[in-house]
């Protein structure tokens, strides 16, 4: 599997939106994601596998203090066409990266 940037560094938008999409063909890794906040006041973010639902979130209104960054290391393996999602509490306030890994599907 080749690593890789998924996504951003992008601002998490005020609703939830396909921050990216595994291509066709392919499976990925999910390995890290990053938060950061540098707004003075608390925001949370919600980030999900797929349609946002309670059933499918990796983060449900998790809270990133202010002017702080908060870390996250794990194994989401994705399948072809599989979404990562995600939202903030205060649009253009937060930014998210994700890294990890992404191969051909087989």
């Amino acid at each position: 599997m080749a690593k890789k940037r998924l996504v951003g560094p992008t601002q998490l938008a005020g609703a939830a939106a396909v921050l990216y999409t595994v291509p066709a063909g392919r499976n990925a890794l999910v390995r890290h994601i990053h938060f950061s906040n540098p707004s003075a006041g608390a925001v949370d973010v919600t980030v999900s596998i797929g349609a946002d639902a309670a059933g499918t979130r990796l983060f449900d209104g998790f809270s990133i203090p202010a002017d702080s960054v908060y870390d996250w290391f794990g194994y989401v393996p994705l399948a072809a066409a599989e979404d990562i999602r995600g939202w903030s509490s205060a649009a253009a306030t937060v930014n998210i990266e994700v890294a990890g890994e992404e191969d051909v599907a087989g």
